[in-house]
């Protein structure tokens, strides 16, 4: 196509394809599967879109393509008009489109900046970059290791960074609140924002011990000082930790539940035998201190456990096992997820009851103690017509078929 005379004063790149038919429109759409179309009502309105995408074409190359329809010369107006677009109807007279796998995807209508446009080329479904968020205006983005070390030599102010992954979701729940600090904090203090997800900040993650995201670095003249771990934070909160930077307080141990005030009886591998011969009726709960679900249980199994103790005609007792320290025992009733509640009458083991985990269900059951519900069969037990494939012959079944669509689950 014939490009007029400024394009070439442009240094455009042969990378931005100019399109004026509509057959090689489709055969655009068919053969490419990420496309950033620039439409224009004229050359001249495209001047400064093309020198910005010429950029972004070099930036994207191989994995995005940069088209240009200029709707004002008069084979590409029929085009424009087949694909009722009129960039006349936009105030700079220029409109970006992106297509998608051979059909149309969105509007673009985020920054129009090179790292902006990079960005959604890269990933067209992504959330925007931060720094296109106008209530992120004072957040100092940084977006290489060289202005970090820049910012951290001449900034005099101190100096609160956050490392962060776009997709992390406490940093995004944190964002609102660390922007509005930076703007409130302007001037006395200074808040910045780096995206060190990708390989390339390696380094910068060991230098700052960045094990997760977000890390947040404390700096004073250019020297790291404390991490800030308060990822609830609210503006003020941020505020009012600046006043007195310092090093976060080391958490207390959590005490064992074994040392907590409570009527549950917890037993050792030293013990556990004689206890279970003394007891007639007992149910244990085997556990870990990390483990979640056994925390929200806890409350429930020491209210059972006091309603039993005072009860005149108890139906048995309560006790828990810490199983990531009496590790015979879990080893010998094959205890393999937290918690498991297992049953004992007369010193022998008789039931593992997965469904008791509320004070009612277990008083309840414990009066009239009979066998649990058969658990649900496995999903490959079940009559359906999905194919289960095992690993010894995984590979040989896939090659029997042309097409396999695979779901790797957990039960």
């Amino acid at each position: 196509a014939f490009l007029p005379a400024f394009v070439y004063s442009l240094k455009l790149s042969p990378l931005i394809e100019k399109i004026s038919d509509h057959k090689d429109f489709k055969k655009l759409l068919r053969t490419r599967n990420n496309i950033l179309v620039l439409y224009s009502k004229s050359a001249a309105a495209a001047e400064s879109s093309l020198r910005l995408l010429s950029s972004v074409a070099q930036e994207v190359k191989g994995r995005g393509t940069i088209s240009w329809i200029d709707c004002g010369d008069t084979e590409s107006r029929k085009l424009c008009k087949k694909m009722k677009v009129d960039p006349n109807s936009k105030e700079k007279g220029v409109e970006l489109l992106h297509y998608k796998d051979g059909a149309f995807h969105t509007e673009y209508n985020r920054a129009v900046t090179l790292k902006s446009v990079v960005a959604f080329l890269k990933d067209p479904e992504g959330a925007p970059l931060w720094e296109e968020d106008p209530e992120a205006k004072d957040v100092v983005h940084v977006d290489s290791e060289k202005e970090l070390r820049r910012l951290l030599k001449k900034e005099d102010k101190p100096l609160l960074m956050m490392f962060y992954a776009p997709w992390c979701g406490v940093c995004k729940r944190m964002m609102p609140s660390y922007q509005q600090a930076a703007t409130e904090l302007k001037g006395k203090y200074v808040l910045a924002g780096m995206n060190v997800y990708s390989a390339e900040f390696e380094r910068i993650k060991e230098e700052y011990n960045v094990r997760g995201y977000p890390t947040i670095c404390y700096f004073e003249k250019g020297k790291f000082l404390f991490h800030f771990e308060n990822y609830g934070a609210t503006a003020a909160d941020i505020a009012e930790w600046l006043k007195n930077p310092q090093a976060p307080q080391p958490q207390a141990p959590e005490t064992p539940w074994a040392d907590e005030e409570n009527v549950v009886y917890h037993l050792t591998d030293e013990d556990f035998d004689k206890f279970i011969k003394d007891h007639s009726s007992v149910l244990v709960m085997f556990h870990a201190p990390w483990c979640g679900h056994c925390k929200k249980m806890k409350p429930e199994y020491e209210k059972a456990a006091e309603f039993l103790h005072v009860a005149s005609d108890s139906p048995g007792v309560l006790a828990a096992v810490d199983a990531t320290v009496n590790k015979a025992l879990a080893e010998r009733y094959h205890i393999s997820g937290f918690p498991t509640l297992k049953y004992f009458k007369d010193g022998e083991e008789k039931y593992t009851l997965p469904h008791l985990r509320t004070k009612k269900k277990i008083i309840d059951w414990l009066q009239n103690p009979e066998a649990p519900p058969p658990p649900e069969p496995a999903w490959e037990e079940k009559q359906t017509s999905v194919i289960h494939l095992a690993g010894e012959d995984f590979r040989e079944s896939l090659k029997k078929k042309k097409h396999t669509l695979v779901m790797f689950y957990a039960p």
